[in-house]
């Protein structure tokens, strides 16, 4: 896909619903008893596959535009699938399902697309395994596929090396069906909207600084779940906002989840204009953002505030390209291990539009302020990557042309058009 310069960005945009909330909000309603109703869901192509993983496992879910509709059955109510289950490019999918199958009755094989078959999932299935999960890679290299033989669980208390939802959530959720309680103690806090959705289905979860502890057996009762827009996609225009002279940009009904706010955190820190308004907190807290044109300076991102923006990584290194002074990023080796290597991505391509940039075994370091030019980008079929050099575009003499483009789909669908909308050339 081509992409050009503008002259600059004016409108409002409306973003898909979160992704890490409505992967869950799939989860939990089909281990619920009634029927989740779940309004703001987004129809991007990992949210899709954890509907279609379900829907093998015997639940019937009714996906319309308005709403999707999930017929709960109960903690103990899936069934034995009768094929493979497969879970596209959606790590969220493969290692929370994960923890679920782990305590069922019946045998399971989890597979994904090329991305998915590269992706470390020791990280879930040692917590698993000590909790008396059967589960083995196929091919012995710690990767999908997996066989899960699902077993009668004991609970523990695990140390994670890392601070990661999706290891979290897969040892809470095996947590479900544990002898008794589990916790996990993580080095710093990673997001938490499955403690947030477990407690309003009906869990009995405590947190004590970085560690959640869950009750087993507990009966998750059939809730009514309104999406916020996710802060990932967001990130993208509020980029946009920052970056293109005389932009001003609202966008509508941003969660702005503590655990997931740290773009907004840098961004201001950066020197960008950034306000809040119509902020909600009750349950995911949402607000609307209104992002003007900024001059922004470097900064260092480091430490705790990583697991709060590490997929918003890729497109804050775009916004360090644009500033003056220097940009380090540190303790962010995870982007390593994402649908890309992103590190050695970000190096490359922004290397090709004109920006001193570094990798570390960690990181960047990005000299910023000069201007970009347009280059060929490879996305790497990574939709965070595509996205992030779409909004470089905007700010970059002639022409870039994003190679694998249409991967966004993955997350959103309508990004393309939704940017084309607020574009002024």
């Amino acid at each position: 896909m081509e992409l050009k310069k503008v002259r600059s960005m004016h409108g409002e945009v409306t973003i898909p619903g979160d992704k890490s909330i409505s992967h869950r909000a799939v989860m939990f309603g089909a281990l619920a008893k009634g029927t989740t109703e779940v309004t703001n869901f987004l129809q991007g192509a990992d949210c899709l596959s954890t509907i279609s993983c379900f829907q093998k496992l015997g639940i019937e879910i009714e996906n319309t535009p308005a709403h999707i509709r999930i017929h709960g059955r109960g903690l103990h109510g899936l069934q034995a699938p009768v094929e493979i289950l497969d879970c596209g490019n959606s790590g969220t999918t493969t290692r929370l399902i994960s923890g679920i199958l782990s305590g069922q009755s019946f045998p399971t094989t989890l597979t994904g697309d090329a991305s998915i078959q590269k992706r470390p999932m020791r990280r879930i299935m040692e917590p698993l395994s000590l909790m008396g999960a059967d589960i083995q890679s196929i091919h012995g290299n710690d990767c999908a596929p997996l066989t899960i033989h699902g077993a009668s669980l004991h609970g523990i208390h695990y140390t994670s090396r890392v601070a990661s939802a999706q290891v979290k959530s897969a040892i809470l959720l095996a947590g479900l069906y544990a002898d008794s309680p589990t916790s996990v103690t993580e080095p710093t806090i990673s997001r938490n909207h499955s403690e947030i959705m477990l407690q309003s289905f009906g869990a009995s979860l405590h947190t004590d600084h970085t560690t959640v502890t869950i009750q087993p057996e507990p009966c998750l009762e059939a809730q009514k779940i309104n999406v916020p827009g996710d802060i990932s996609s967001a990130a993208y225009f509020i980029a946009a906002g920052l970056l293109v002279p005389g932009a001003e940009i609202l966008i509508h009904n941003v969660g702005i989840n503590p655990t997931r706010d740290g773009i907004l955190r840098v961004a201001q820190a950066m020197g960008g204009n950034i306000t809040l308004l119509n902020e909600k907190k009750d349950g995911e807290p949402t607000a609307d953002l209104l992002v003007r044109y900024s001059t922004l300076h470097g900064t260092v991102i480091e430490g705790d505030i990583i697991p709060t923006l590490i997929d918003e990584l890729p497109v804050l290194a775009v916004m360090a390209a644009c500033a003056e002074g220097t940009t380090v990023i540190r303790d962010a080796a995870e982007l390593r291990v994402k649908e890309s290597n992103r590190i050695d991505v970000m190096v490359e391509n922004l290397s090709a539009m004109g920006v001193e940039i570094e990798g570390t075994e960690d990181g960047m370091i990005i000299t910023g302020g000069k201007p970009l030019h347009g280059a060929i980008i490879d996305s790497k079929a990574d939709h965070r990557i595509a996205m992030s050099f779409a909004i470089a575009s905007l700010i970059a003499d002639g022409i870039t042309d994003i190679r694998g483009a249409e991967c966004v789909n993955i997350s959103y669908p309508s990004f393309y058009e939704d940017l084309k909308k607020l574009s002024v050339h």
